[in-house]
């Protein structure tokens, strides 16, 4: 943590500008924020996130941190603070959120936690299903119950970005097929997929989600074949149809 003041905030951020480029390869850096005093607005205090202690004093090494370093100070009002910090705790609350969604609601059926986890105008994007079919608490409700009620399954939450009000988490999906499935009798096949959901987050319940997953290969893998594509979101077709439209008879595949 760099703790200073300073009146040419402007140079300031150009000279880490200077430096990001001139480290380009070299630098071990992983994250930096600069956070400015409303109460004292020549008040700066930056951030900067190394791996570990060793790769951060591997950074200081390098001769364009040195010179940038002095190049700091000279833009500052008297001696900037440094601070070396260990991370003790890091809890970033909107994955918890949505870690909350995969875990209780989907995998449990824990529809208890939806009121208080999920916005009552919640959005649902599902390329292989109607528009608005999912939304709000019913509609991700009745989502949940469809997969649920057609498989015992579990999610394996392997990789998981956060950024702004987005959480976005990188999923394998595991399950049986115990219950009918679009029309299809329980097969008590072992099938498996993998995908992609983003959650927007907005007063700490979930407003939005997109999900995107390997559909077709979880069909193939029940003994439908590949022959999907003109059925796919229509609610029209018969067997394999990925949608459902008003007055349409074939279930949707949103999660």
């Amino acid at each position: 943590m760099i703790d200073y003041e300073t009146k040419r905030f402007e140079e300031m951020n150009a000279l880490i500008d200077r430096w990001a480029e001139q480290a380009s390869g070299r630098r071990t850096v992983t994250h930096t924020m600069i956070g400015r005093d409303r109460d004292a607005k020549t008040h700066y205090v930056d951030l900067v996130e190394f791996p570990s202690y060793e790769e951060a004093m591997r950074n200081s090494q390098l001769p364009e941190t040195d010179r940038m370093f002095q190049e700091m100070v000279a833009l500052c009002e008297g001696m900037p603070k440094f601070m070396n910090l260990d991370v003790v705790r890091d809890e970033y609350l909107n994955k918890l959120l949505v870690n909350r969604i995969f875990e209780e609601l989907a995998e449990k059926g824990n529809f208890d936690v939806m009121e208080e986890c999920v916005a009552a105008d919640y959005m649902e994007h599902d390329m292989m299903r109607q528009p608005g079919t999912g939304d709000g608490r019913e509609g991700l409700r009745r989502s949940m119950t469809m997969w649920r009620d057609a498989f015992d399954f579990t999610f394996d939450l392997h990789r998981q970005i956060a950024e702004g009000d987005c959480v976005t988490t990188l999923w394998n999906w595991t399950g049986r097929h115990k219950g009918d499935f679009m029309g299809m009798a329980p097969t008590g096949q072992e099938v498996a997929m993998s995908g992609c959901t983003t959650f927007r987050i907005e007063n700490g319940q979930i407003a939005e989600g997109w999900w995107y997953y390997d559909a077709p290969g979880l069909m193939r893998q029940m003994g439908t074949g590949t022959g999907m594509g003109a059925d796919m979101g229509t609610g029209t077709g018969t067997g394999t149809g990925m949608g459902s439209a008003s007055g349409g008879t074939t279930p949707d595949m949103g999660m």
